[in-house]
This record gives structure tokens, sequence and C-alpha cells, in this order.
């Protein structure tokens, strides 16, 4: 078999104890620089949060810390295996590496004769956030023509929002959080999901006696530890921000002056929000006027105030105007000029890594599809297709779709269809695996090289390869090479490279290569305070920050292309930040908003395989207020039913305070076998654009409860 030996490098050091340098790989913000203890034998021990990076300092999550249960785990994918039966039957064959690659290529030949190039839809995302195994998948769908991919699932929304106000998606230095006077965390869980935002939060209240705020839909982990706790109804946020805005102008908060020289038109926000008072917002959010006004003065006389927004905004409808909403708030109130001061939601755009050799140039004739339309697309919708002819071939890295993808019931129809041939290259046999033709058995991070930022922090972070994988096994970079030999554009740009060539290419701004990267472990490309602060401008032709923004006109990370213009219902979003209802709004029929937030021990789908994760999360349930389920007969442990147009499911009642009246918490995305009828929670979500710029509105569904 032709195989590089460049692209499986490893210095193991057999014989010699070790810690060796990483960054953790998963789909976290706070990409967490990591040391790994490697023993004699060559295996991994403990995983440990580098205590030399400022933002890690040390800390790192449960799940990561027990990495070496899932490195090892013997249920783990070590084979290429063929499909015997029928899909989703279960029965396979063990096949050859070289075998397995003839029938994947062989497979998007004949989708390609048969229907054009565009029926090939390669499709990933970021189950590894490393950017060669998770964007190489890139360099082959652009240099054969293949389907486009607009992904929409995670960050779209919020980033949208956030840059409609600033012009740009970065902020002061999420390590500032430690010298605030006051940190509102909001539409996050950190305890759960970003542990290290909570290490520089506490750093503040324990050092400077910094109040913690925490602003979500039910009482969560993080909520449990804040010193005011703001429990809000799903997609609400915008009427808090804009209730907390009319305070600052009315009781003298707003700086004035910082306005006038910094915001675009702080005169007619003023005179919009004449209408919003707490009152207004406590009966859109169900706080109470008492609690809005307590948040509004705090923050309104805390100058040195940190807003950490989360991307809880990208979940739902209406997010990218209830995060520009927020994000208008530090303005209003000038946050910005001081340490410790203004918002902070991601520092994508500040790491200038030059990927165009990675992932190709892609041709704006070629389609673009929806990631989180995929039930649509592999079901025959004729929009969702962009009225153009069927998906009969994929190639899926990084992610699960059969799972994680709203629309579940579609999904899975889908890829049952007898025409559709699906190549899955996993770690473990998931819901997607399950329904392939092809599985193939992939590498973990410590087992191959990769380059990673951290778009929570400001580091970019290099993850050399520290032991030996299985023999086995093959990393993404592999997959592809190997396809685009047989597919013949093996001799395009980018091709023929291996991961430490590709890194040292993306390198040129820092004057560093893979060697000398690995040598300093990281770069911190944190913005001069200034810059960060916004203090030289916002990102506009007139350095303003947009209380009015151009909701369909303003460039973001993830636009769509042109020729699939905005999405959804944007032409009712608001001139100034406003509450709209561009939510699915509880009704006579679906009483219930259902929100499906995320686990503590779980990241998507990963870590659900690891013993300690299920013994820890122990079932799929869902958290239902204990008025709710006396008015419904339901006890604790009770089965109950939940369900809307797209489907329905069992789960086991959970009855807690934690949940708001009315107000449904599914966490965790379970595989689907752990549920009841084997179906999981995103039977129940939907896939209908959001506005402007796409997404998937996962805390935004109504439903219907009944005792099962």
């Amino acid at each position: 078999m032709s195989y590089r030996k460049a692209m499986n490098v490893a210095t193991p050091h057999l014989g010699k104890a070790r810690i060796g340098h990483s960054a953790c790989p998963h789909d976290c913000p706070s990409t967490c620089a990591l040391d790994v203890e490697i023993g004699a034998d060559g295996r991994i021990g403990r995983v440990k949060g580098s205590a030399d990076n400022s933002y890690t300092a040390g800390v790192v999550c449960a799940k990561v810390s027990r990495y070496a249960e899932r490195l090892y785990h013997p249920a783990r994918l070590m084979k290429p295996m063929i499909r015997k039966g029928e899909k989703g039957g279960g029965d396979w064959a063990d096949i050859s590496w070289e075998a397995a690659l003839d029938a994947v290529a062989e497979a998007f030949v004949r989708a390609e004769q048969a229907h054009g190039s565009e029926a090939v839809w390669p499709y990933y995302y970021a189950g590894t956030m490393g950017l060669v195994q998770r964007d190489s998948i890139d360099r082959l769908r652009h240099a054969k023509r293949y389907s486009g991919f607009f992904g929409s699932i995670c960050t779209n929304t919020a980033w949208t929002g956030f840059t409609m106000g600033a012009g740009t998606l970065r902020g002061p230095d999420p390590r500032e959080m430690a010298t605030s006077d006051c940190i509102v965390i909001w539409g996050t869980n950190p305890v759960s999901t970003q542990v290290n935002v909570m290490t520089h939060a506490v750093k503040a209240r324990k050092e400077r006696g910094a109040p913690i705020v925490v602003v979500d839909v039910y009482d969560n982990p993080t909520m449990k530890q804040a010193d005011m706790a703001l429990k809000l109804r799903p997609g609400t946020d915008a009427a808090l921000a804009c209730a907390a805005m009319h305070v600052a102008f009315r009781d003298g908060h707003a700086d004035r002056a910082y306005m006038a020289r910094y915001a675009d038109d702080p005169a007619g926000l003023e005179a919009h929000l004449s209408t919003r008072d707490p009152v207004w917002a406590a009966e859109i959010t169900g706080l109470t006027v008492e609690e809005i006004e307590a948040f509004a003065a705090l923050v309104g006389r805390t100058k040195r105030t940190f807003f950490r927004l989360g991307y809880g905004f990208t979940r739902g409808r209406n997010g990218a105007v209830s995060m520009h909403a927020a994000l208008s708030l530090p303005t209003v109130l000038g946050s910005w000029q001081y340490e410790g001061g203004g918002a902070f939601h991601s520092n994508s755009d500040i790491f200038r890594l030059r990927k165009s050799e990675l992932i190709g140039v892609a041709d704006p004739d070629i389609r673009m599809l929806d990631q989180s339309q995929i039930g649509r697309i592999l079901t025959g919708d004729a929009v969702a297709l962009r009225h153009r002819g069927p998906v009969t071939a994929m190639l899926i890295q990084n992610t699960n779709p059969a799972n994680v993808a709203p629309e579940q019931r579609l999904v899975k129809r889908g890829f049952l269809r007898d025409d559709l041939f699906v190549a899955v290259h996993e770690q473990f046999m998931t819901d997607t695996a399950r329904l392939a033709d092809v599985v193939l058995p992939a590498t973990m991070f410590v087992e191959h090289d990769d380059i990673y930022r951290g778009g929570g922090q400001s580091h970019i972070l290099l993850g050399p390869k520290l032991v030996e994988p299985p023999p086995t096994v093959r990393t993404n970079l592999f997959v592809i090479e190997e396809l685009a030999k047989r597919l013949g554009v093996a001799d395009r740009p980018g091709f023929g490279l291996c991961e430490r060539e590709h890194i040292t290419r993306m390198l040129p701004h820092y004057d560093l290569d893979f060697d000398g990267l690995k040598e300093e472990r990281w770069i911190d490309c944190q913005p001069d305070f200034e810059t960060a602060h916004f203090l030289k401008g916002f990102n506009f032709p007139d350095g303003r920050f947009r209380f009015r923004p151009d909701w369909t006109g303003t460039p973001a990370p993830n636009r769509p292309p042109k020729s699939l213009g905005a999405f959804g219902p944007h032409e009712a979003l608001p001139v100034f930040p406003d509450y709209v209802a561009v939510i699915e709004v509880a009704d006579e029929a679906h009483p219930f908003r259902l929100a499906t937030s995320p686990a503590r021990t779980f990241l998507n789908s990963s870590f659900t395989e690891m013993k300690s994760s299920r013994e820890r999360e122990g079932r799929p349930e869902v958290m239902i207020h204990p008025q709710d389920a006396a008015r419904h007969g339901i006890g604790e442990g009770d089965v109950v039913r939940l369900g809307n147009d797209r489907g329905d499911i069992r789960l086991h009642a959970k009855v807690t305070e934690a949940a708001k009246p009315g107000v449904l918490i599914a966490e965790g995305i379970w595989p689907n076998d752990a549920h009841l009828d084997g179906e999981g929670i995103n039977v129940l979500t939907g896939a209908d654009p959001v506005a402007p710029y796409g997404g998937a509105a996962f805390h935004d569904n109504r439903v219907w409860l009944q005792k099962a």
C-alpha cells in the first residue's frame, strides 16, 4: 500500500516516561494547551491542562483528563469494513485499506458519471478542530467540483450578531476577566463546556470581590455558582438587554461621551428604547422587574464589567438579534474603555493562518448545500438541493449527522436510500457509521500532527504526534490523499504534502515552521489593548459601533455565498436592538419550549462512548418544573412523551426547579440507541433557515408533553 511515512512520523521514546505537549482537538472554544503523560510503554496516561499557558492555566475538563479511556477503548474502530446486509443491519465484512479506498473512489466516479460532480457531497464538521485533519476534505471537494458545504450548525447566528455590531469577530483579552469588577456570563454554561472561563472569572471574584452574573434558560452548573442568577425564557435575551439599556439611559449610567465618539446613532437608540422598560421585559423574559432592575443597576454602576457572550445565542431563531442586543449593552455603558471591561465572544478573526493550499479554491458556480438541512437534502427536497440533482455519494469525516443534525427522522430516511453510497471515516461506530456502506477507522489527536487555533482565547497551538496509532487506523489526511490519487487530482496544488509541510505553509506571518512552533508550543496572537477594546474604532469604515445594523449587507465570518442569499425571515429583523418573536412560540397545541442543552461529560456526540461519562450522565432525561409535572400527573422517573410536527420521543422525567415553568430541558446528545425507542432528541429540532445568515436553532423548539 502506498503510504507516505512522513505522514506518520513519531518519536515515541520507548523506554523512557515523559510529558508530551499538545492541544485539545475537540469542538470547544477553550482549545486547552495540554500536558500528556506518556509511559515507558508508549501509552498515554493522565492528561492535564498546561500551567505554562496563561489561558489554560493548568485546568482542563474532566472528560479530556480521562482521554486514555477513549484512546484505548475496546469499542474503538480498528479496521476498514464494508456493509454485507441491508443498510443499518449491522452486518459487516473486514476489508483491506486498499480495497476500501478503491470502493469509495469507484462510488464517487459512478455518482459523477450518472448525475455530474455535484452528486458527491463531502461532509464534515468539528469532531476535530485540527486544521489539517479537518479541512483537507475541502481540497478534494474543490479539486473535483463536488457539492459545496455551508457549515451552519454551530456558530453562524452568534457570529453574525456580534459582527453586525462590532464589524469583526474579536474582543478584549479573555484573560482580562481576572481583572474585572463584574463578570456577566451570558448564553454559555462554562462549568460544563468551557471550564477555563470559570478559572479567570473565579479569580476575579476571589481577588477583587467581583460578582458573577449568569444569564441562561435553566439552573445549570454555572448558574449554581452565580452571585446573581437570571433564568429567562428561551429566546428572550434581547428583551433583557434592551431593558438594561433603557435603565442606563434613564438613570444616567449611559456613557454619552463614549457613544458620541464610537457609536452610530445613540439618540435614535435612546428614543427606540423609551418603551422597552423592565416592566415590558419582565412580561417577555419571565424575570421579575426587580431582577431586571438589579442587573441593570449592577452593570450600570460597574464600569469594569466583562460580558462573556456564549454560543447559546446561536441556538435560537432570533439569536443574531439577541447577540447584537447583548453586545450593544456594554457599548451604551462605555465598558469597552476599561481593562476587564467590554464584551467577548470569539477571537476567530485574529489568527493570520494561510490556508489557501490546504483547502484549495472553490468554484462559485458549484452549488452550496446547507449542513443543517442534510435530512431534507438526502430526501430530495428541491429547495434544499438548490433545484439541482440528487446527492448519491458522500464521504463523512469528523461528524455524526444521524445523531447531531436536526430533523433526525428525515436524516435517517435519507441515509437508508438504496441509491446513496456513504463512506464514514470515524473513531467509533456512531449512529452515522451504522448507516454507512464503508467504514474507515480514524486516528485520534495524539496519533497525528495538527495545528489548532483557540477562538475562545488567543493562541495558535501545535498538536504534534505523541504516540503511535494502531497499525490499522489512518489519518484524515491519508484518506484524502489516497482518494485524490484514485480520482486523478493528486497533481493539483496542496496535494502530496504531509501534515508538517501543511503546518509550515500556514505560518508565513509568524516566521516559524513546524519545528519552530513545536519548540514554542503556541503563539499568542492577542491584539494590543487599544485594538482589542476597539479604542481605535470598530471595524467599519467610520469606526463606529452599529446600533442600526445592516442585517443583510454586513460581512460576517460565515456569511452564505451570494448564490444562497439571505436566510429566513430577515425582513422581520429590527432596525435597533429589540426582542423579535421569530422563534417557535409556544401555542395551545405545543405549550412548552424545549432546549437541548449540552451535558457536562459529553461534547456533542463525542465522549458518549466512555463508561465514566455515561455513568456521570445516567440516562436521557427531560427536566420538568414541579408545577408542570403536577399539572400533567408526572412523577420523578416517569416515562413521558414529547412531540411536535417533526415527531415524538420518549424520555424519563426529572422533576426539578432547575427548569423554568413552561420550559423543558434535555441535556446532552445521547446516542440514538440510548433512548427508549432508538431515536434521539434531534427528532424534535428543526432545520428551517435562521435569519439572516443561517444556523440551526437547537434550543428553540415548541413541543407538547404527556405522561407515556
